[in-house]
């Protein structure tokens, strides 16, 4: 059939559907950002839409930390620097208040994933050449921060992690992921956001793992724990933050366990 034979306002309306993509982007221009996908929760969503130039031009953050380890001297014969990485609950911790005195670096960035961590991991702690890494990591993984991972994916993560760290001879303290509470207006979201369940089993993983290669596990989870299953309530502010209170408490843990790893069997 000839277009001659069809309505003339058939003919218009299949030629404006036709032209339609073309005629909305102009030849040479830059395609349209996709939408950034929804998670159901609102402050998430506004995050990961923010955070959407980070991931496409430096999605492990690298620049962030690039003036500080050159300027970091290598560590003196004698000298046990510990490398903290982590999210934003490492980046929020003042290390030289909790460990005066200590040669404790501090190379978190706030809503990081292992996915993220794995990236800059290299230059943030194998290059700064500790004795000791203790890595908190994985709360965001379970929130959705970079999108969705499974539980088992964010093992392999964590376990690779660990195994970069052995094979440049550092020892690794890995944390468990801290309880989060809902007792106040701004933990809401960041409780709904990491199911309690998946934090038990991601748990129950690193013991698992930690007791078969050696790795120091470190427990934060049942030191901060109430008898709900959250966050103690005097702990954080927001559900999720640990406050002053809290980071007493991780201190003298991170300690103990720093202390385990520069002590332990390295045959293992």
């Amino acid at each position: 059939m000839s277009t001659r034979s069809l309505p003339v306002s058939l003919v218009v309306s299949l030629l404006c559907t036709l032209s339609a993509p073309l005629a909305s982007q102009a030849p040479g221009s830059p395609p349209a950002p996709a939408a950034v996908p929804a998670t159901g929760f609102p402050g998430l969503d506004r995050y990961r839409a923010s955070r959407v130039a980070v991931y496409s031009d430096d999605y492990g953050e690298r620049a962030r930390y690039r003036a500080a380890n050159t300027a970091l001297p290598p560590p003196a014969a004698t000298e046990n620097r510990v490398v903290f990485f982590g999210d934003s609950i490492t980046d929020l911790w003042r290390l030289d208040q909790s460990f005066p005195g200590k040669s404790y670096v501090n190379r978190g960035i706030g809503g990081q994933t292992t996915s993220q961590m794995l990236v800059r991991f290299r230059q943030d702690v194998i290059e700064l050449r500790p004795r000791v890494v203790v890595i908190l990591a994985g709360t965001n993984d379970i929130a959705g921060n970079t999108g969705p991972i499974a539980n088992e994916e964010i093992e392999g993560n964590l376990a690779s992690l660990a195994d970069l760290a052995r094979m440049h001879d550092i020892r690794v303290v890995l944390s468990s992921v801290m309880p989060v509470h809902n007792y106040t207006p701004r933990a809401q979201e960041f409780f709904a956001s990491r199911p309690a369940e998946r934090i038990v089993v991601l748990n129950r993983w690193m013991r698992e793992y930690t007791a078969a290669t050696g790795v120091v596990y470190l427990d934060y989870y049942s030191a901060m724990v109430d008898d709900r299953g959250m966050l103690r309530r005097d702990l954080a502010e927001d559900g999720l933050h640990p406050n002053a209170t809290g980071y007493a408490i991780m201190a003298r843990l991170a300690d103990e366990g720093i202390q385990r790893a520069l002590t332990q069997d390295r045959s293992r």
